[in-house]
């Protein structure tokens, strides 16, 4: 096998795929980017607030992001079969739970939003600036939830440019909102971070409205109509919940993750927490094109092991390592370069720029780790229906290496704050030798399409 597919078709598909997923990720990345810019006029206080009180919406959105990828593993197999109806069922199913999941963190946030918050922080002002965001976002958990999901389901049949006219819909109406709303334009009094949440959820109810119109009345690829959501299928029902649950499990181990460190970064102070804002905004800029690449070899994988063609597959996993290994490298050096003019876009003391120096920096080594191991292991373990390792990988790595080597450095060695942040990113380098093993074994390629098309209703 070549290091490189010969076959120009595997190329043009990934860009294909790729391209509307990494513009929406583009998309979705400005508009937190010009909440951080706005809320950033407001103070470093208003920064931390809306970082803190977006870890919920985080929480959620690992949790959906469970139940889509299961969605996507099963459906892009059915889609190489050309089993449409199998398709429309599994999307019913997926959407039961990810609305039970919304109104589960609608109803506790909107009950329970100040404790919430002192999980993650003990800034009294912090939790002030928090509280006035997640009042009012949280109502639109449930409206995120189900535009996601039907994203998904047209990812899964390759239309995946139709989240990317939603975003650039939603991106505009949530910016132009943002400026009168916080600032107090056109009339309107200033509400400071609370004008950003309805900015935000104005944007999410035209967001599912949207998503909802063009999946159940513009499609005709899928065809599904609102009454396919309830017919259910027991076999496909049982498959989602198989292959969906270490998906799930393997989200909510990283939504731990990433509250645990939430909760450590937010005891570091208020510098620290606007630093790894700043840090995390640069991260994902640089790492949208990647993820919409993974994405894009995601449904690929699916599709060709949907098909049968498991040499094929084989070849395909060999050129994404090698794309990927080379973009990391890429990817952590532009990160260094554009480190400074990033930073001067923010009004911040000289002490938080020290930090946000140092914790870029560690981003950057990172990422050479992050674009290879975190990419493929997505791209091609899990989707290509080995959904179990990647669940047990993280978890070995989360709860063995990353929270206590970042709790021993803090409250046992006292470490500087970059000391810390190493030890929160050094799974992303450790991943990389397990990930190496286990790709190119290829076992991790499994057929998870049933026989019959439909088994019995429910």
């Amino acid at each position: 096998m070549h290091i490189f597919v010969r076959e120009k078709k595997f190329y043009k598909t990934l860009i294909k795929l790729a391209i509307p997923i990494t513009l929406q990720n583009f998309i979705t990345y400005m508009v937190a980017l010009a909440d951080n810019l706005m809320v950033g006029k407001l103070g470093e206080n208003a920064i931390s607030g809306v970082y803190m009180g977006n870890q919920i919406q985080t929480f959620l959105q690992f949790m959906v992001a469970g139940i889509e990828s299961a969605v996507l593993i099963l459906a892009t197999q059915y889609w190489g079969r050309k089993d449409k109806e199998s398709i429309k069922r599994i999307i019913g199913i997926a959407m039961g739970f990810v609305i039970g999941i919304g109104v589960i963190f609608t109803v506790v946030t909107a009950i329970f939003p100040e404790e919430i918050l002192r999980l993650f922080t003990n800034e009294e002002m912090v939790i002030k600036e928090g509280l006035e965001y997640v009042k009012v976002l949280c109502w639109s958990y449930i409206l995120f939830s189900i535009s996601q999901l039907l994203i998904s389901a047209m990812r899964s049949v390759e239309k995946a440019e139709i989240g990317l006219y939603i975003s650039i819909s939603a991106m505009v109406i949530n910016i132009i909102l943002n400026y009168i709303l916080i600032f107090g334009k056109l009339g309107f009094e200033p509400m400071g971070v609370r004008g950003a949440a309805i900015a935000t959820l104005i944007a999410r109810i035209f967001e599912m409205l949207y998503a909802a119109f063009y999946v159940f009345v513009v499609d005709k690829r899928l065809n599904i109509k609102f009454k396919d959501l309830f017919k259910g299928d027991k076999g496909l029902a049982y498959d989602l919940i198989k292959y969906g649950t270490p998906v799930l499990l393997g989200q909510i181990v990283w939504s731990a993750n990433t509250l645990v460190q939430s909760g450590i970064i937010g005891r570091m102070g208020a510098e620290a927490t606007t630093a790894v804002s700043i840090a995390g905004m640069l991260n994902n800029l640089l790492f949208m094109g990647i993820f919409g690449l993974s994405a894009a070899l995601g449904i690929l994988t699916g599709k060709t092991i949907g098909e049968g063609k498991y040499e094929t597959m084989k070849q395909y996993a060999i050129t994404a390592q090698a794309i990927f290994a080379i973009l990391g490298l890429i990817s952590g050096a532009v990160i260094m370069a554009l480190m400074n003019p990033f930073i001067s876009l923010y009004n911040i003391n000289e002490g938080t720029v020290l930090v946000a120096r140092q914790f870029i920096a560690v981003i950057a080594v990172a990422a050479v780790g992050r674009s290879y191991q975190a990419t493929c292991l997505a791209g091609l373990v899990k989707a290509g229906g080995d959904v179990s390792f990647v669940f047990i990988n993280d978890t070995v790595f989360v709860f063995l290496v990353v929270l206590p080597s970042a709790i021993l450095a803090m409250f046992v060695f006292n470490a500087p704050a970059w000391v810390v942040y190493a030890c929160l990113q050094s799974d992303q380098i450790l991943k990389c030798f397990v990930a190496v093993v286990k790709i190119n074994r290829f076992k991790w390629m499994k057929k998870l399409t049933r026989s019959n098309q439909v088994t019995e209703e429910i």
